[in-house]
């Protein structure tokens, strides 16, 4: 019986071993909070600032070779999502991008998002669609360079990236407009 219990254990801590707890954190977005007007777009019908959050992550799973961030909102009414900001090849020596950061300045890529620009694009939702969620991740890749052309899709990056993660960290803030 012994013997069996610690087989177990041992299994437990060779499983628990290669979970890695990236966790991604930001002063601008909290956790099932409401997004304020800095991160709404600016267009649309939407008069944000449109201003990308600070986000910090640390615990980096030892593998790590570079980073993506991706801002999604899964309830946008399109069947598949909108593509708020996709930003791959991030440095692995990269744990921070300051608001309003030059995605270029610290050796990213910024990806077309669903606005058809290559930069951060806030939130924006629909007058009287309800609650969205704001999904906003940042992902532990095992390449340097994400193998995707220079025309990939933000939807191409994210098949990429839930295919080929090391880890990821996820913040989910929300956003609403009222009905006009």
């Amino acid at each position: 019986m012994k013997f069996k219990i610690s087989l177990l254990f041992t299994g437990l801590l060779t499983v628990s071993a290669g979970i890695h707890a990236l966790e991604l954190s930001s002063p601008d977005i909290q956790e099932g909070e409401h997004l304020s007007s800095s991160l709404f777009f600016n267009g649309f019908g939407c008069s944000g600032k449109n201003i990308s959050p600070r986000l910090s992550w640390r615990d980096i799973p030892a593998e790590t070779k570079s980073f993506a961030v991706t801002v999604y909102d899964p309830d946008a009414p399109t069947e598949s999502g909108w593509w708020h900001w996709s930003v791959i090849n991030i440095p692995a020596g990269v744990h921070t991008l300051k608001s309003g950061q030059s995605i270029a300045a610290v050796g990213g890529k910024e990806i077309r998002n669903d606005f058809g620009q290559t930069a951060f694009g806030g939130a924006c939702p629909p007058p009287g669609h309800g609650m969205h969620r704001y999904q906003f991740t940042v992902w532990a890749l095992p390449y340097k360079k994400m193998p995707v052309p220079d025309s990939a899709s933000a939807a191409l990056v994210g098949y990429m990236l839930n295919q080929d993660a090391i880890a990821q960290s996820r913040i989910t803030a929300t956003a609403m407009r009222k009905q006009k």
